[in-house]
């Protein structure tokens, strides 16, 4: 009887770990995720509507331009053009905790440019229209690296 409970505990128990865990999610996450999600395929040009660089910055007079491209249940991906320039990746990934935002930058050969994946995680619920994603520690490590430490309370 206690070989058959032991080998009932072990089947049970691989049983349990080979299934992948449940995303957790709520609505309002669901909600701005799958607004985004809906236009994969599509592309959209937009402008700087408020900058709080002081002088020019790199987006100044630039073509901006996004496109919703990979989509999976977990995971955007959302090139972002700024003129000429298509280094820049947004990836927005549900988490199980919230929603996770990383900024993809890369060089034109395809490599890792030094300022790659900061971002950050959702705190709360935030809205269907909006969430934010304040700066996340990996970030704020690279930020003071990179000798940008005024971007650590990014959002």
């Amino acid at each position: 009887m206690k070989l058959l409970t032991a080998a009932t505990l072990i089947l049970a128990s691989s049983t349990a770990f080979s299934r992948p865990a449940p995303l957790v999610s709520i609505p309002t996450h669901d909600a701005f995720f799958n607004s985004i999600a809906a236009h994969c395929g599509k592309a959209f040009e937009g402008e700087v509507a408020v900058d709080n660089a002081k002088g020019p910055s790199s987006f100044t007079d630039k073509k901006l331009v996004m496109h919703v491209r990979k989509c999976s249940e977990t995971e955007l991906q959302v090139p972002f053009h700024v003129g000429d320039d298509a280094s820049r990746t947004w990836i927005i990934t549900k988490t199980g905790s919230g929603l996770s935002l990383k900024h993809d930058h890369r060089h034109k050969d395809g490599t890792d440019d030094a300022s790659t994946m900061y971002g950050g995680h959702t705190l709360d619920a935030g809205f269907a229209q909006m969430q934010s994603f304040p700066a996340d520690q990996y970030s704020k490590e690279l930020f003071v690296k990179e000798g940008i430490a005024q971007s650590v309370g990014n959002t």
